[in-house]
């Protein structure tokens, strides 16, 4: 927590709080949904392909709702098995018709409790293949553009999907990650290696004042590297994820920061 004479609190700006959620499955329950639902403003919720029944991404949705938190569709690899971790090299039509399968089935869930689908958000291996991969980038924003133009799409700045995004004249919004050590080249650590996690709700909002006021976040070398973002994510499923998302609204509240979602 910054003190009372903090020079953060000078800076005014915005950011939202995005958290990927709607992730249990039948009898395996995953994350707390219910209760980090009410400190972020966006929902990432999973579509049934990765993560999340029919009965779990409703529940999710109405908490959403009633939270006045915005639903955003986080499809993934048909990979229920690997929680949509694993590289799977698909044909780009075939991609592009799965993710418009999970956008659909999330709407309808989404409307059955008062809701709608305002943006979208690949998860897992298919966010972090979509960095490079050209090919799954087009297919993934093409099956978004077929679907709604208008709604906007979350991605690591620099990617091949937020290039993706713009050339198709669609809005692309840039995203940091609370919870994720970052490579000297702005990428993050791969889940398999030392450093990928940041466990310490106080470290983790730490650097999200950070990212957020000095644009800045350290590496796993010591070094820091340039994060520009209109969205902070908090991985849901991290141990702790609760307690992160409140230490980060505590200290952006305190450094004068506004929290409110970008879509």
């Amino acid at each position: 927590m910054q003190t009372a004479d903090s020079p953060y609190r000078r800076t005014m700006t915005t950011i939202d709080l995005n958290s990927d959620v709607g992730e249990s499955f039948g009898r395996w329950v995953l994350g707390d949904d219910a209760t980090i639902l009410t400190s972020v403003t966006s929902a990432n919720v999973a579509c049934g392909f990765h993560a999340g029944d029919a009965t779990t991404i409703r529940e999710t949705c109405a908490h959403a709702v009633a939270n006045g938190v915005v639903i955003g569709a986080h499809p993934g690899y048909r990979d229920l098995a690997g929680f949509g971790r694993r590289f799977i090299d698909m044909d780009p039509g075939e991609l592009a018709d799965d993710v418009v399968y999970q956008i659909g089935a999330l709407e309808a869930l989404a409307k059955a409790c008062g809701g709608s689908i305002r943006y979208v958000k690949p998860h897992g291996a298919l966010y972090n293949a979509t960095v490079h991969h050209q090919a799954q980038a087009d297919a993934v924003v093409a099956a978004v553009r077929s679907y709604d133009a208008s709604l906007p799409v979350l991605g690591l700045p620099g990617s091949e999907l937020l290039r993706a995004v713009d050339v198709a004249g669609m809005r692309a919004v840039p995203e940091a990650f609370a919870d994720r050590g970052y490579t000297p080249k702005a990428t993050l650590v791969p889940r398999s290696r030392e450093g990928a996690l940041i466990a310490d709700p106080q470290v983790v909002a730490e650097r999200v004042l950070q990212m957020v006021v000095d644009g800045s976040v350290q590496a796993v070398d010591g070094s820091r590297v340039a994060i520009s973002a209109e969205s902070v994510c908090v991985h849901g499923d991290s141990p702790g994820a609760v307690e992160m998302a409140l230490q980060v609204r505590a200290i952006l509240a305190d450094a004068g920061v506004t929290v409110v979602a970008f879509a």
